[in-house]
């Protein structure tokens, strides 16, 4: 039987759980916007009340670990957690606000690749939410995370690629292909980010176990 030296606060894991059940929530409002008639203007409201409830969390966690003698897990990687879960939230509420400020509703749909892109987002948020609450104890079930996760990245940046592929074809105009392509560089970034949390907890399963 393997012991720990180390506490285990519930509160630092319900924090994860928390940031990783609003980013499920934001992927699932930014998913709206393959909605016919969808309405970009309250779909960027929504991302911004969003993200400002994760800049609370992680604020609420930093100071948590700051004020804290020993730590569940390390302080870096818990450091590093939050700000990748953090980046996220950032890169979503960002695409959906260049998709209403440059007036991409004038389009008459968004490309299927950049759907295909959000698709790519909701399932790994739900992967995410998943995975989160079993963080504590780091069971081996955990490797099935950042395998899967590392697959759906995979399928995110062949979208992007197909993106690009037709944003360069001459289907739009130059300036809406520059829009477009801001928007897809955030999709893809956030994309990167669910990327990078599994890298994190990866390396914590290794430490740790």
């Amino acid at each position: 039987m393997r012991f720990s030296l180390k506490p285990q606060d519930d509160a630092f894991y319900a924090f994860f759980n928390d940031a990783a059940d609003n980013i499920r929530r934001g992927v699932s409002i930014l998913a709206e916007l393959g909605d016919e008639s969808a309405d970009y203007q309250k779909i960027s409201e929504r991302l911004v009340d969003v993200e400002h409830d994760n800049d609370q969390l992680t604020h609420r966690l930093f100071n948590k670990v700051n004020s804290t003698f020993v730590t569940p897990m390390d302080r870096t990687d818990m450091y590093h957690l939050a700000g990748k879960l953090d980046d996220i939230l950032d890169h979503i509420e960002a695409a959906a606000n260049l998709v209403y400020l440059y007036g991409l509703s004038e389009l008459p749909a968004l490309p299927r690749e950049m759907i295909e892109q959000i698709t790519v987002l909701v399932s790994q948020a739900e992967l995410l939410a998943e995975y989160m609450p079993k963080l504590k104890g780091l069971n081996a079930s955990m490797k099935e995370f950042w395998v899967e996760c590392n697959r759906l990245e995979n399928d995110g940046d062949r979208a992007y690629r197909m993106l690009l592929v037709r944003l360069y074809s001459g289907e739009y105009p130059a300036l809406t292909v520059m829009k477009l392509k801001e928007v897809a560089d955030e999709l893809e970034a956030a994309c990167d980010s669910f990327e990078s949390v599994s890298n994190v907890v990866e390396s914590v399963y290794v430490k740790e176990s």
